[in-house]
């Protein structure tokens, strides 16, 4: 219960650092140096603000100086983090692995969550992200790297380059293919394909939904693949195996 709890704070606290990234990056402010503040009236904010989905909740989603309105953001993605750490702490792979493989993923599903919030906001996945889960894969599989992993890998980048060359960045940019690659070399075969497959039948889902509630009856709108494409490969390494039992059985 105890080793929970510190979980789960844990992550709330990488949540809280993953706004600042997911508002700073690109933007030439520092991650790090830099203090929080009203992004409306500039007002810094003291440490008793910054208490991650506490402040929010006390505030009532606003500003304590000039009362505009904080995103919801904030608070979605520090209990995302949250429960991310939780999640794969207490079900990653069965608790078969050691502690060095569960903090390398939970640091590798951090990055996709980061990359998901920042392609949801932004409408583009930066290649400083990219690449650092691309660096974690290949540390995760340092040790265990086969054939296997490095085909899942290109097979995962190829498909998406190739829906993003054909439609000339409509359907896919590419970093979704460069996301891709890093997830397909994490998880390896078969359960890359898995996160393939959970990824679309996803994106097809709330496509359909969108199109129901949307007036216009159209998809105009940009939809980010990068949050479903993580979504799979989360649910890839939490109960990939028990999806492939799933599905072999109906055959």
């Amino acid at each position: 219960m105890a080793n929970g709890i510190f979980v789960f704070l844990t992550g709330l606290v990488f949540g809280s650092f993953a706004n600042v990234i997911i508002l700073r990056l690109n933007t030439g402010e520092s991650l790090i140096f830099r203090g929080s503040r009203c992004f409306f009236c500039g007002r810094k904010l003291k440490w008793f603000l910054l208490v991650p989905v506490l402040s929010f909740l006390v505030l009532r989603g606003k500003c304590a100086a000039c009362g505009a309105k904080i995103s919801w953001q904030y608070p979605l993605v520090e209990l995302s983090s949250a429960f991310l750490f939780l999640f794969i702490c207490l079900f990653g792979q069965n608790g078969q692995h050691g502690v060095l493989t569960i903090i390398l993923s939970v640091v590798f599903f951090w990055l996709l969550l980061v990359i998901s919030a920042y392609d949801f906001r932004h409408k583009i996945i930066p290649d400083s992200l990219a690449y650092s889960a691309i660096a974690v894969s290949v540390f995760f599989r340092i040790f265990d790297f086969g054939l296997s992993h490095i085909f899942t890998a290109l097979g995962l980048f190829l498909f998406f380059a190739f829906l993003w060359l054909v439609s000339s960045g409509r359907w896919m940019g590419f970093g979704d293919a460069k996301l891709a690659f890093a997830i397909g070399l994490f998880l390896g075969w078969p359960a890359g394909l898995v996160a393939l497959f959970v990824s679309f039948w996803l994106g097809a889902a709330v496509g359909v939904v969108y199109l129901f509630w949307s007036k216009s009856g159209s998809l105009k709108a940009q939809i980010p693949f990068a949050p479903f494409l993580s979504l799979g490969g989360l649910t890839a390494f939490l109960w990939g195996d028990f999806l492939i039992s799933w599905y072999v059985s109906l055959l």
